[in-house]
């Protein structure tokens, strides 16, 4: 009996069809309260809501962290011990997921070795194409490899084959490296002024060393230099014996014994150069980076040109160009010069390398060089630089997680990063943005907005939907989704002017400008165009002039609020005054710190490649304090219930009444300034979000006495309800007599300034001039630039 084929209709979806949708249920990460939501599959999701309201904490520290614990487990134990360790996120049902790919705006590694080249493949391609290609050939590819130094060696390999087969092999090996041998492959060489490190009219007793950090009761720094043996502790450096200024200065490093403990002595100079040159200069705490640049002079160097390669690395040439020249030129010349390789027999490689150079145009990033240390990367485009690899990958159904793709990028270049996304998504791709800027939000397929608040006042889902759902939902995203800031109908006149003349950093072509003082003033442009080459590169850094710009800010777990703004110095003070104690029992870093789990909190308990375990301490509850230091109130608190309290809370406390503390009062009013008035004082820095932590710099800076203060990119991060209150604050500083200078891509900024330089009229060297200097009207009114066209539209103009 034959039967009839079913047709299509009557075919029953696939029971694999059914898993469309990521449930999350009974989110608890960080500040979610109970979040339960279904995110739609193969979709645009955008994540909104205002900064601190829980974004992160359910895309990044939920969704995506459980997906990559969940790929560790598939590894052997043995694998897993080498990759970092991920708890379970605090949820009760994670349903759905996918593999996900996280390209977050974590800094690339800034380490001095590091370049554009080496942290994506374009370098190790161009390096084999040279080997190959390059005439004279001179070896490998680690010929031509700055981080790989040339190495000779020769001497007996005993080889054991059996009892009676044991014979001594006479070996030679040799391995040529591209690394400079003058400056070891960094480009730059330095030279110390000895007299920052100390003064010599003292002896290492009364204290010579001028050092950041070296405290005289030391064993690591100051006493193995004084109790050695090699120096006399008590004669003045000046006075020093030839041999002992050797010893002092030069010593290789030497086994001391200092109070029975066993120790190394080193020379001062090398000691100076691994502890503070090996590292990244802008890596470095503010004040280690001052002396850093008050005691070391960074030189090109003399025998490689800054290219940190040997010169026989730079003698091998194709078609007269060798590899530094290849890397020094800009990606989208070097594209065109790779395209026009002809030679079949590295023609997969030219495809892959001309692929890769393609993909760095097409994401905005052409104006960039290989050789550009990664260190000096904006979040931006760090952030873009790690979207490279995946762009032309063949990998479907994953979920692509962004933290803010548009950040760092001017209106002119959000559409060729929202096309990017829909075609991520367009490929069968789950993709998850976290943004605030209102042209990708518009793009999204399925909006999901968080708050209502921030910290403890948000953590809730206010909203799901579509776009046009989220405009008449009647939430803080919602109602200032339609927001345009006017035009300013009087402008500030400037009182004064900072000068800049013959600017040549980085892409800058001679640029002459006047940049007017006692206004605000915001210089504009598209990304790569020269902004914060002028800014940064050229307005001097002297007296007067406070920069805030994108660095990450460094703490640790142990870090908070109170402790990096300084704050939890005035209230030590205030409590030790009050019960007649020493301030230091205020601090669970120092004395005062809880015995059990040394002031952390919190007990780690390390499970190897398992993921460890936080449990409150049982001790002190996680109050991280001794039980004895809390018997201690000031104004009926005790400490630690002085580090639980919000900044809005805490300014309330010390501003007056019989806690009144001027000093403490002071700060809270600058963190209340720029909009960080929900977070709490005992916070650990770890747990806040990328804008967050910029305004807690801008906070501690607006202490300092300058008269310019230089911001870059001050709403990186920010909800469109918090860039009113930016411009706000930028507006108070400039009434109190502050000159503001801001380097800016947000339209509300630029139509809110005084005065706007323009740069451009492109990235690279297609930029780097200034194409408008005038009133935001004006530029309005001429639409000259890409800058004004983009202005106009935003105000309707």
């Amino acid at each position: 009996m034959s039967m009839a084929p079913r047709t299509d209709t009557q075919s029953p979806a696939h029971v694999a069809d059914r898993h469309d949708l990521i449930r999350v249920h009974g989110a608890r990460v960080n500040n979610l309260q109970d979040v339960s939501i279904e995110i739609p599959k193969r979709r645009l999701t955008v994540f909104t809501g205002v900064s601190g309201s829980g974004k992160s904490s359910l895309v990044f520290h939920t969704i995506a962290a459980e997906s990559q614990r969940l790929i560790n487990e598939t590894y052997s134990a043995f694998v897993q011990g080498f990759m970092p360790t991920l708890a379970r996120p605090e949820v009760d049902v994670l349903d759905g997921l996918t593999t996900a790919i996280i390209v977050d705006q974590q800094r690339l590694g800034a380490d001095p070795r590091s370049t554009v080249g080496t942290a994506t493949d374009a370098n190790a391609m161009l390096r084999i194409l040279f080997s190959r290609l390059g005439q004279p050939h001179i070896g490998s590819p680690h010929a031509f490899a700055f981080n790989v130094p040339t190495v000779r060696a020769s001497g007996a390999l005993t080889v054991d084959r059996g009892a009676a087969k044991t014979r001594a092999v006479k070996k030679t090996f040799t391995r040529t490296g591209g690394m400079c041998t003058r400056c070891e492959g960094r480009g730059s060489v330095s030279d110390i002024d000895l007299t920052q490190l100390y003064d010599d009219s003292k002896s290492i007793a009364e204290g010579a060393f001028t050092i950041p950090g070296w405290k005289s009761d030391s064993f690591w720094t100051v006493r193995v230099y004084a109790e050695s043996g090699l120096l006399d502790p008590h004669k003045p450096i000046r006075k020093f014996t030839k041999r002992e200024m050797q010893d002092f200065l030069y010593r290789e490093p030497t086994k001391v014994k200092v109070e029975g403990v066993n120790l190394t002595y080193e020379g001062l100079i090398p000691k100076i150069q691994k502890s503070f040159l090996s590292k990244d200069k802008e890596a470095l705490q503010p004040h280690i980076r001052a002396f850093v640049e008050r005691a070391v002079t960074f030189t090109t160097c003399p025998e490689c040109d800054g290219t940190r390669l040997s010169e026989a690395a730079r003698s091998s040439r194709i078609d007269g160009i060798n590899i530094a020249d290849a890397c020094a030129m800009q990606i989208s010349d070097l594209a065109g010069w790779v395209r026009g390789r002809d030679e079949p027999t590295v023609a997969p490689l030219l495809t892959a390398l001309q692929g890769t150079l393609d993909s760095f145009v097409e994401i905005g990033l052409g104006y960039l060089s290989l050789d550009r240390p990664s260190g000096t990367l904006s979040g931006g485009e760090a952030q873009r630089v790690k979207m490279i690899r995946h762009l032309g990958s063949s990998l479907t159904d994953t979920t692509y997680v962004f933290d803010e793709p548009t950040a760092g990028l001017h209106p002119h270049d959000i559409q060729r990063m929202n096309d990017l996304l829909l075609r991520l998504r367009d490929k069968g791709n789950t993709v998850l943005v976290v943004e605030h800027k209102p042209q990708t939000i518009a793009i999204a397929d399925h909006v999901v907005d968080l708050g209502p608040g921030a910290g403890t006042a948000g953590g809730t889902v206010c909203f799901e939907g579509t776009v046009e759902g989220l405009r008449a939902g009647g939430t803080v995203t919602g109602r200032h989704l339609g927001d345009r800031t006017a035009l300013k109908e009087t402008v500030r006149k400037p009182t004064g002017k900072l000068p800049v003349r013959g600017a040549t950093t980085h892409n800058l072509q001679d640029v002459d400008v006047d940049i007017p003082l006692g206004v605000l003033a915001v210089v504009t442009g598209v990304a790569g165009s020269g902004k914060s080459s002028l800014v940064h590169g050229s307005i001097p850094a002297g007296s007067g002039v406070v920069s805030v710009d994108q660095g990450a800010i460094k703490g640790s777990r142990r870090s908070n609020p109170a402790t990096y703004t300084g704050l939890l110095e005035p209230i030590r003070k205030a409590f030790a005054k009050a019960n007649g104690v020493k301030p230091g029992l205020f601090s669970a870093n120092s004395e005062g710190a809880c015995p059990h789990c040394n002031g952390a909190g919190v007990i780690y308990t390390d499970l190897a490649m398992m993921a460890g375990v936080a449990t409150t301490c049982e001790e002190c509850e996680g109050k991280r304090f001794e039980a004895s230091v809390l018997d201690h109130h000031f104004g009926g608190r005790d400490i630690s219930e002085v580090l639980a309290m919000s900044v809005a809370q805490a300014e309330e406390f010390f501003g007056d009444g019989e806690a009144r503390t001027p000093a403490a009062h002071r700060i809270l009013g600058r963190l209340a300034d720029v909009g960080l008035g929900y977070l709490h004082l005992g916070q650990p820095l770890t747990s806040l979000s990328g804008g967050e932590r910029q305004r807690l710099k801008l906070a501690t800076h607006m202490a300092e006495k300058g008269g310019i203060y230089v911001l870059d990119e001050p709403t990186a991060g920010l909800h469109l309800a918090d860039v009113e209150q930016l411009l706000g604050l930028l507006d108070r500083l400039v009434d109190s007599g502050k000159s503001v200078i801001v380097v800016e891509h947000h339209p509300a900024v630029m139509a809110h300034a005084d005065w706007i330089i323009d740069l451009g009229p492109g990235a690279g060297h297609d930029g780097g001039r200034i194409v408008f200097e005038g009133t935001p009207t004006d530029l309005v009114a001429t639409r000259s630039t890409l800058t004004g066209e983009h202005l106009a539209a935003y105000v309707g103009a």
